[in-house]
């Protein structure tokens, strides 16, 4: 899907798929690691390299590649997306509080990140929020969680339906939209992407709805 909303990002496709890889790699730690510790390990190494002005930690890695060559590596909300991921990563059990800690570290962070803003309005962090509910809703075996991460993406939802989204911020809006119509509907997101939801894609791209 991530593919799909680059394909809306204009000038600025590049260091979307930069950023939308960041997150793939964040959420690789998470999935791969049993021992906590070492998942802090694999993270803390990604802080390190953002921290790193010089532009050599990491270097030949490709997503911290791509990170420098778009511009990626100084956008706001990479740090939190770390932090919202190590929740995942560390957390034995995940109740309310660690769920809404999750979403606005990387759903927040991820969404500051793509529109390069550092003090975005709250509703688009609430969106982020939603957002990232809505993936672990349907990437998790545990359907207790699941129906937990939709419980709270439905009560997270701003109304945005008087909000004027700027052009630039256009794969967001898509991405809030669709995970949005889920949520109210019960259901978390797809594995891969089926063809309804590509054509969800882009009837929302194209009304908005």
């Amino acid at each position: 899907m991530p593919s799909l909303l680059c394909a809306h990002a204009g000038a600025h496709g590049a260091r979307h798929r930069a950023i939308w890889a960041f997150d793939g790699r964040l959420a690789a730690v998470a999935r791969t690691t049993s021992e906590p510790i070492i998942g802090q390990m694999r993270l803390a190494w990604w802080n390190d390299v953002i921290d790193d002005t010089a532009g050599v930690k990491g270097r030949g890695e490709p997503v911290a590649d791509a990170l420098r060559e778009t511009g990626g590596m100084a956008a706001p909300g990479l740090v939190s997306m770390i932090d919202g991921w190590e929740i995942l990563t560390v957390e034995p059990d995940l109740g309310d509080t660690q769920l809404q800690d999750y979403a606005t570290g990387r759903g927040g962070g991820l969404f500051r990140a793509l529109a390069d803003e550092a003090d975005p309005p709250p509703w688009l962090i609430a969106a982020g929020r939603v957002w990232a509910l809505w993936d672990l809703a349907g990437h998790v075996n545990d359907a207790a969680l699941a129906r937990g991460a939709l419980k709270l993406a439905r009560s997270a939802a701003p109304d945005v339906r008087d909000t004027r989204w700027p052009r630039s911020w256009k794969p967001l809006r898509i991405a809030f939209t669709l995970a949005r119509q889920d949520v109210l509907a019960g259901r978390g997101a797809p594995t891969g992407v089926p063809r309804s939801y590509a054509l969800r894609l882009l009837r929302i791209a194209l009304v908005g709805r």
